[in-house]
């Protein structure tokens, strides 16, 4: 008889959500996949009780927020990629896409982090207020000033933040 595996069960639920986020903090496949191997590994070394999947995909992804946020810090490197192929969110127009990915990767790290949490994890502000620390309102603010940097990158325009 085989036995399930919590850990594996879980990573094959949320690995490619974790890989995603961790890529765009850091841009390049082989540190993405360090990360995303060091976040499971924290849950493999100090194992947690969740109380439903989504929960589950909470401390993920902000336990690999923090590590790559900890990789860039020490690295003190900066980056500049494209998104594979592989991990662009395929519900979003063929046409201008590339465009986007590139004006959200080059967001810096506060919004950067409400703007993946919201658009592409689906969250909502009060779950990204808990995730993060920062009140609903600043969450609030975070996507609003996100989206006006994001309005101005694609039109060509500058940008002060």
């Amino acid at each position: 008889m085989a036995t399930s595996n919590p850990i594996a069960d879980i990573f094959s639920r949320h690995a490619q959500s974790v890989y995603r986020l961790c890529y765009s903090y850091l841009g390049s496949t082989a540190d993405a996949e360090d990360a995303t191997q060091a976040t499971f590994m924290k849950l493999v070394a100090n194992p947690r009780e969740f109380v439903n999947a989504e929960h589950e995909k909470a401390w993920l992804l902000t336990c690999a927020a923090n590590l790559c946020k900890d990789e860039l810090k020490s690295a003190r490197r900066t980056r500049s990629a494209d998104m594979p192929d592989e991990l662009v969110d395929r519900t979003a127009s063929a046409e201008g896409e590339s465009d986007l990915m590139a004006a959200v990767l080059a967001l810096p790290d506060i919004y950067k982090d409400c703007v993946y949490l919201h658009y592409y994890e689906g969250y909502k502000t009060d779950e990204i207020s808990v995730m993060t620390g920062a009140p609903p309102s600043t969450v609030r603010n975070r996507l609003a000033d996100a989206r006006k940097i994001l309005r101005n990158a694609l039109e060509g325009g500058h940008h002060d933040r």
